[in-house]
């Protein structure tokens, strides 16, 4: 048996160990086989316009969402089916436009539209413990790939250097309303198919708490590698926030990713990168929100963000929105936002440059 085989099969068999002593309480899975299928799906055109004028449509390469310049661009085209039958569920999910061209660039062929693709099983029904696999949304930050899901029109840079989706297996245990928990083993970071020479899966957890209505804490972390076996650099990765609905025209969100990556296989020295950011949103009326974002990324060694800088990234990142929703489902967006550097990192046509400023207007309708 090949080694990524053994890995796999090793973690199937824990996966089922930690979840035997529930999953033989048959009197507490659900009786009812009816099935039961709900499609949904979002559609979200941008234009942008980055004022430092890049070479060519695509601006930003740390960025993966609505980071087009100077044309009308589909961001995320989305088509999805929930299904549930008895102690079973799946969902499919199909995606195309920028998003999945981006940030889909390593996977082969049709998988880089492939937005969800995944089947759980009801263990318990006390407890809500399941047992999911496949293509599942990732369980680090807030942001979601959907832009309506978001305070903000554009991500943060945070959330777009971290993982979307994972591919893998979960299970989750959800003892009350208050509390949910969940491990997860999966490929590298951000992975359908594994990097070629890896046969080690890494490793993820989620533990969420909501002490009382309007506020939701969360610690995700991930334990592994994005690398060949025989270059293998362990990275551990910490993200922490809380969203607190203050009270019903204010929101706000507080949080900070930690991690550190190996210099080398087998080194003792780690290279660090961190990021903290705090998000306000505002309800005017019925129909008008506008949102503030301030956060900060450093990465000095260039383990997420790439740059030519010897100081590496270090960037300040502010951006305010209005957003408007002309009726149910159909949101207009218009967002400014300005980068600023220390250093120069962006580079551009003319010469490098220490800040960029940028509009971005978006039309979603969600359905």
């Amino acid at each position: 048996m090949a080694m990524k085989q053994i890995w796999w099969f090793t973690t199937l068999i824990f996966l089922l160990v930690i979840s035997t002593p529930v999953f033989g309480q048959q009197d507490s899975l659900p009786t009812s086989n009816e099935f039961k299928g709900v499609v949904s799906g979002v559609v979200d055109f941008f234009y942008g316009y980055d004022f430092n004028q890049p070479e060519g449509k695509t601006r930003l390469p740390f960025l993966c969402n609505h980071n087009r310049h100077n044309q009308v661009a589909l961001n995320l085209g989305l088509i999805k089916i929930a299904m549930t039958k008895g102690q079973f569920r799946g969902n499919v999910a199909l995606h195309a436009g920028a998003y999945s061209v981006d940030n889909y660039a390593d996977e082969p062929g049709i998988l880089k539209h492939v937005f969800e693709a995944n089947a759980g099983v009801l263990l318990s029904k006390k407890g809500n413990v399941w047992l999911d696999a496949g293509v599942l949304p990732s369980h680090i930050g807030f942001e979601s790939a959907i832009s309506t899901d978001n305070l903000t029109l554009t991500r943060s840079i945070l959330a777009e250097n971290t993982p979307y989706f994972l591919t893998g297996g979960k299970v989750s245990f959800q003892p009350s309303e208050k509390w949910f928990f969940s491990g997860l083993v999966f490929n590298g970071w951000q992975r359908i198919t594994n990097v070629e020479g890896s046969t080690k899966p890494s490793f993820g957890t989620q533990v969420s708490y909501r002490p009382k209505e309007g506020v939701f804490l969360n610690w995700s972390t991930f334990l592994g590698s994005d690398d060949p076996d025989a270059t293998r650099r362990r990275r551990y990765f910490s993200n922490l926030y809380g969203q607190f609905q203050v009270n019903d025209a204010l929101a706000l969100t507080v949080g900070m990713d930690m991690g550190v990556q190996q210099q080398k296989r087998g080194s003792t020295a780690y290279d660090p990168w961190f990021s903290p950011i705090v998000i306000g949103q505002v309800k005017w009326n019925q129909r008008i929100k506008s949102a503030v974002r301030v956060e900060y990324y450093q990465d000095r060694t260039g383990i997420r963000v790439k740059n030519a800088h010897p100081n590496g990234f270090a960037t300040t990142a502010v951006s305010v929105n209005v957003d408007y929703t002309l009726w149910k489902g159909l949101l207009w967006r218009v967002e400014a936002s300005n980068y600023r550097s220390r250093d120069q990192v962006f580079l551009y046509p003319e010469s490098p440059t220490a800040t960029n400023f940028f509009l971005i207007s978006s039309l979603a309708y969600r359905f």
